[in-house]
């Protein structure tokens, strides 16, 4: 790539070229140009040999590199940095080699950083993404403990956090939330990430099913037509139940395979959100209090929340080119 104090760039050496086509001498063309006789006489060449490519900037890596780590030292720099999770620091006494030249292998193997790596296997995490809106709609539940009226002891201290959960826990006449846990539902768009998420009771088939139907329903007010949804291997998914309700839409259901949530990662990091950015956001009094900020969260993280996989756009920003207000 041109530095910014240089003499020709590709619009420049292409000028170049049309002056000494034009019969001029390649000495004064070069005079004008402020650059060399070989210099003009390089992109000459260049281009008599290879036309306009040869105009444009190359790679200044040089085809060999004489001195490069022995191919076996570099396997053991690796398998120890995916066995061990050791940085250069450690591996580099082991091998007898700089933590620098350590480092430089690492980067050229894309094992440098921990987080890029899959780290029950240390095999580097293999992202895809679809290349539309409704190709591949992720879904998922996110178990989350339901909190005591008043406050749980999170909020309150240990000592009024327990007797508020002994209360609500006695009030199972009344219609005060008792003590369980809520099942948070949600979708994303593998493509745009737009999200869709409900607080419902239970896990069952019939719930997933319904909520499913709501965000089919939600996702159609944006445009979006579903083709495929991929899910884990939960009971309410495995069922019939669910099964023919996408069948019934045209919608082919895809399952992971057991124990590799990896493949369904879209819909686990934002469950992650859910939990950094809603639930454990700021305190609550109760469940009730909880799941009424949802519907606020939603519209921030599909509208305004700037997300690194889409260059700091919303989600909103992907269905049909919507821009979204940053923040």
């Amino acid at each position: 790539m041109s530095h910014r104090n240089a003499r020709l760039t590709v619009f420049g050496r292409r000028l170049l070229v049309e002056r000494v086509r034009s019969g001029r001498p390649v000495a004064h063309v070069a005079a004008e140009m402020g650059v060399s006789r070989p210099t003009a006489h390089k992109w000459m060449r260049r281009w008599r040999l290879e036309g306009e490519a040869g105009l444009l900037d190359r790679s200044s890596r040089p085809h060999t590199t004489p001195h490069r780590t022995a191919p076996d030292i570099e396997i053991q720099v690796c398998a120890l940095r995916q066995t061990r999770k050791l940085g250069p620091a450690r591996i580099g006494p082991i091998l007898a080699l700089p933590a620098s030249t350590v480092h430089r292998i690492l980067t050229r193997h894309g094992l440098h950083r921990l987080s890029w790596l899959d780290r029950p296997t240390g095999e580097p995490v293999r992202r895809y993404e679809r290349s539309r809106p409704g190709e591949l709609v992720h879904v998922d539940i996110k178990k989350l403990g339901n909190i005591p009226d008043g406050g749980g002891w999170r909020t309150v201290g240990r000592t009024a956090g327990d007797r508020n959960r002994q209360a609500t826990t006695t009030a199972r006449h009344s219609c005060k939330p008792v003590i369980g846990y809520s099942y948070i539902h949600s979708a994303v768009d593998d493509y745009s990430r737009l999200a869709y998420s409900e607080v419902l009771p239970d896990e069952r088939k019939e719930t997933a099913t319904a909520f499913w139907q709501r965000a089919h329903t939600f996702f159609a007010s944006h445009g979006i037509t579903v083709e495929r949804v991929l899910t884990d291997n939960g009971a309410c998914y495995k069922s019939r139940h669910f099964t023919h309700a996408l069948n019934a839409a045209g919608i082919t259901h895809k399952r992971i395979r057991p124990y590799r949530p990896q493949t369904n990662g879209k819909v686990e990091r934002f469950n992650r959100t859910l939990l950094d950015e809603w639930a454990y956001q700021r305190p609550y009094r109760s469940t009730t209090e909880r799941t009424q900020a949802l519907a606020d969260f939603l519209h921030t993280y599909n509208h305004h929340r700037c997300h690194t996989a889409l260059g700091g756009k919303p989600p909103i920003s992907r269905v049909n080119n919507v821009p979204g207000q940053y923040i």
